[in-house]
């Protein structure tokens, strides 16, 4: 802002032309051309404000990697025990330094960054800054959006964090700062809740632009939402909606992760990432320049022919021999999930292939739905890949109806039946590999249809089985969820979870 000098002078001439009783303001528009009371007084600008509400969605692409590499289906890898070390503290449950965790402290921040621009736009949904209503054809259904995303947000916090600040009024500022406790995990769910019921009520079936949410979306979330509270017979018909919309199974399994198979018939909610601009900055690597999780997924040293369809990355969170021998004789799943580089090498001669092992943790595998892959990024090749993060996929959905149907009390186990057979069925192309939907058979499933898409370690958290399958490295102490960030705590005096 602009100094005005202490002088006496300046003070007499002052109160000559407005009165010792008025008040000089600075007009910000002195030095800014656009300023904050310049925002929404268009249907453009309120367009423009829900775009960037979607944005922080694309720096949460960690909470995947994570739900994998915390589990039995993935570790974290690298060039060595002190490469991703922060990926490493969680593969280890090295407990005592996740507090300290960059990754995790990222994540936080890019979740709450969601919250405070969702909380933002919703705080003037009716008037704008100068008291103005400003209408518009789709208002609501944009409102819908904007509250899916909230929801979201909040949802990965508390999946990751458990108890955690809770606010919906405006965005924070400074004078927030040591204001806020952390509120039970079952006010944030009851807020979640809150937001994807208004979101349902008013979004379309179908997206007006390609990703954009839908209502089905924000039905899909809200099932899973209940799922994770196990309210079973609020998550049965919520999720029977999606079972019922206008979602298929793509035959082959292989294709639904490629780049020309986004937002197709299986998607109900992918987070959008693009290439169009060569712009990188290393220091923001994951903040939206693209799908930062598919760098991390590549082999080392990856090269071969120019037909060879793949680039080379990090060869950090690997499948583990474990996850691939869940799979059975002839389910197409196991190898559209384990990337195994030398049988490929092998079996593809013409193609002149060299990797390099990956040098720490090796488990002979990689995440195959995410390799990177040649003519799929820009300006910086390690950081631009543009294919979509897959969230809630029709799959899901049906082995969450199936899990509902199966736990509630008024269920209905023929359903679940039907779900988890279309489910096994795509997954081996006949009918002959159906098993009785029990639940313990439909939490397999999960593993199997979903691997290293990061359901896996709060799949695990939820249903009671994170001890029994992770063994004595996991600590019961931490109830599943993660170290709050030390930062905050120190900043705004936060408590710490048990077990940290």
């Amino acid at each position: 802002m602009k100094n005005i000098k202490n002088s006496i002078g300046l003070i007499i001439i002052l109160s000559i032309f407005v009165g010792c009783s008025d008040v000089v303001e600075f007009d910000p528009h002195d030095e800014y051309a656009v300023t904050e009371i310049d925002y929404l007084q268009t249907e453009s600008d309120y367009q423009t404000m829900a775009v960037s509400c979607y944005t922080p969605s694309q720096w949460l692409n960690g909470v995947m990697v994570i739900g994998d590499i915390a589990s039995d289906n993935a570790v974290a890898g690298g060039e060595n025990a002190s490469d991703v070390l922060t990926l490493q503290n969680i593969d280890d449950y090295d407990y005592q330094l996740l507090a300290n965790n960059s990754t995790l402290e990222d994540l936080w921040k890019s979740a709450y960054e969601g919250v405070n621009r969702t909380n933002y736009l919703i705080s003037y949904k009716d008037v704008n800054l100068l008291g103005d209503s400003v209408d518009f054809d789709g208002k609501e259904a944009l409102y819908g959006e904007v509250r899916f995303l909230r929801a979201y947000y909040y949802f990965n916090l508390t999946k990751m964090f458990g108890d955690v600040p809770l606010f919906t009024n405006g965005k924070l500022g400074l004078s927030d700062f040591g204001t806020l406790e952390r509120a039970p995990q079952a006010d944030v769910y009851a807020q979640i809740e809150t937001d994807l019921l208004d979101a349902i009520s008013v979004l379309p079936t179908t997206a007006s632009q390609q990703g954009r949410i839908t209502k089905y979306a924000a039905q899909a979330l809200l099932g899973k939402v209940y799922l994770y509270q196990e309210k079973f017979d609020l998550a049965a018909p919520m999720l029977e909606n999606v079972v019922n919309g206008p979602f298929s199974l793509i035959s082959d399994y292989d294709s639904i992760f490629l780049l020309e198979n986004e937002n197709g018939p299986e998607s109900v909610y992918e987070v959008q990432y693009s290439n169009g601009s060569p712009y990188y900055n290393w220091s923001g690597q994951t903040r939206g320049q693209g799908n930062y999780a598919v760098q991390q997924c590549g082999v080392r040293g990856f090269s071969g022919t120019a037909d060879m369809p793949y680039n080379p990355g990090w060869s950090t969170n690997l499948p583990t021999q474990d996850l691939a021998a869940a799979f059975e004789d002839g389910d197409q799943r196991k190898d559209a999930t384990c990337f195994d580089v030398a049988a490929y090498a092998a079996a593809n001669p013409a193609l002149e292939v060299t990797f390099q092992v990956a040098p720490f943790k090796n488990t002979d595998l990689y995440n195959k739905k995410y390799l990177p892959r040649k003519g799929q990024t820009s300006g910086q090749v390690e950081l631009n890949y543009e294919n979509n993060q897959r969230i809630i996929r029709y799959a899901d959905v049906l082995l969450m109806a199936a899990e509902a149907n199966l736990r509630g009390t008024s269920g209905s186990a023929t359903k679940a039946q039907t779900y988890l057979d279309m489910v096994r069925d795509r997954a081996f192309g006949d009918e002959d590999h159906r098993v009785t939907a029990t639940v313990q058979a439909v939490w397999n499933e999960r593993r199997l249809e979903l691997g290293m898409e990061g359901d896996r370690f709060f799949d695990l958290v939820r249903t009671g089985q994170a001890a029994t399958v992770l063994g004595s490295g996991y600590s019961t102490a931490t109830n599943g969820v993660f170290a709050i960030p030390q930062r905050e705590i120190d900043i705004s005096g936060l408590t710490q979870n048990d077990g940290y």
